[in-house]
């Protein structure tokens, strides 16, 4: 039995990043996923996990040879044993969107077998202050904060810098029972909306809870803390890029699967026009229910409030083009045979997770299609995630 190394201080030559926010060391044989590390360092981890298989994971908790790329941290509890909440803070911006970008390759290359040079861009704004909605916990103590990684321990937070100032300080403001959650958004429009959830409760609106964001030309009233782009540029960015891809005829059919509150739908909706389709599956009631409300203009889009595995099994027809936003989880095979069923021209698929998308693009690969474009976003900056956009086609 190998023995538990947890606790054990390593000096070790810091390797690639990973998939999930750390990079690959190797000692004595095993591999370590070392987090608050650069790859090129040379640092001194300690073991915070050890479940006894062939790797382990560490923090880095003295640099004993820091990367060009390194930075002070702008939050205080960004460091090892405090704040999980962000991947990245002691990387410089161009190091955290080059860092991704070699997550986003690495996936594709050993997941789908596709060699792709990949690049994230940065969207409008700053590294700080960008997050739009966060759910906070109150410890036992009762103050509000978030998780160390992989724990249930609570860090107090006398501010979120990441977050934007009234979110986060009406999230902060007062101890709560514990294990409390508190759910803050700032929309669009700087209204603040917040929610508390009990453990074990149900969830309690204490202001606002219909949010107004805008983007792709149109206001969007819809749940404060339902699905919306947490990057205030992000929802825009992306319905661009989905737009220009996606290049629906008029009078064509087209899908949007995950339609969310139809901010997708809303873009090929204006490009079949009136005499065009768009079939619109979602899930959740309160999204459709706002998505009608939204786009009551737009009688074009049918909406169909079901999972969409399920929904496809009944659709016929052959659409232009499928847009599909899947959860973290990608859409899985059912629905990529679905829809290479149905043999649109194009498929344009928003990503949240690289290596969900290249789990996906190799089972649309095997059915034919390949990928001919990808963009990456760095709608997460201090974090590991990174939204992609990826068109394929025959």
């Amino acid at each position: 039995m190998t023995e538990n190394w947890t606790g054990r201080t390593l000096e070790l030559e810091v390797g690639a990043v990973a998939h999930g926010g750390h990079c690959v060391a190797r000692a004595e044989g095993r591999v370590v996923f070392v987090r608050h590390a650069l790859p090129g360092e040379l640092v001194v981890a300690e073991v915070t996990e050890d479940k006894g298989k062939s790797f382990c994971r560490a923090d880095a908790v003295r640099i004993l040879r820091a990367s060009a790329d390194r930075v002070e941290p702008p939050c205080p509890v960004a460091g090892p044993g405090l704040c999980g909440g962000c991947d990245w803070q002691h990387a410089s911006g161009a190091a955290q969107r080059g860092l991704k970008a070699e997550v986003v390759a690495e996936q594709l290359r050993r997941l789908a077998d596709v060699d792709w040079p990949v690049e994230v861009e940065a969207l409008p704004g700053s590294l700080l202050r960008w997050r739009t909605r966060v759910r906070f916990v109150a410890g036992r103590d009762g103050r509000p904060g978030l998780r160390a990684h992989r724990s249930h321990r609570v860090i107090p937070l006398e501010d979120c810098p990441i977050t934007l100032e009234q979110a986060a300080s009406a999230g902060l403001a007062r101890r709560k029972r514990p294990g409390t959650e508190v759910e803050t958004t700032e929309d669009a429009r700087g209204r603040v909306h917040v929610a508390e959830v009990p453990s074990g409760g149900k969830p309690r609106q204490l202001t606002g809870g219909t949010a107004v964001e805008r983007a792709a030309g149109r206001d969007w009233r819809l749940a404060a803390h339902g699905f919306w782009q947490v990057h205030p540029e992000a929802a825009d960015t992306l319905a661009r890029v989905v737009g220009e891809w996606a290049r629906a005829s008029p009078g064509a059919t087209a899908w949007d699967l995950y339609a969310g509150v139809g901010l997708f739908a809303s873009v090929l909706a204006g490009q079949v026009g009136p005499e065009g389709h768009v079939l619109a599956i979602e899930s959740g009631r309160r999204a459709v229910a706002d998505a009608h409300a939204n786009l009551a203009d737009l009688p074009q889009v049918r909406w169909e409030c079901a999972r969409v595995e399920h929904a496809l099994r009944n659709v016929s027809g052959r659409p232009e083009v499928v847009v599909l936003d899947p959860p973290r989880k990608g859409a899985g095979r059912e629905v990529v045979e679905s829809i290479v069923e149905a043999e649109p021209e194009r498929i344009v698929y928003v990503a949240c997770d690289p290596a969900a998308l290249a789990r996906d693009v190799a089972t649309f690969a095997g059915h034919g299609y390949r990928l001919r474009e990808l963009r990456a976003f760095d709608a997460f900056p201090m974090t590991h995630h990174v939204e992609c956009v990826a068109l394929l086609t025959r």
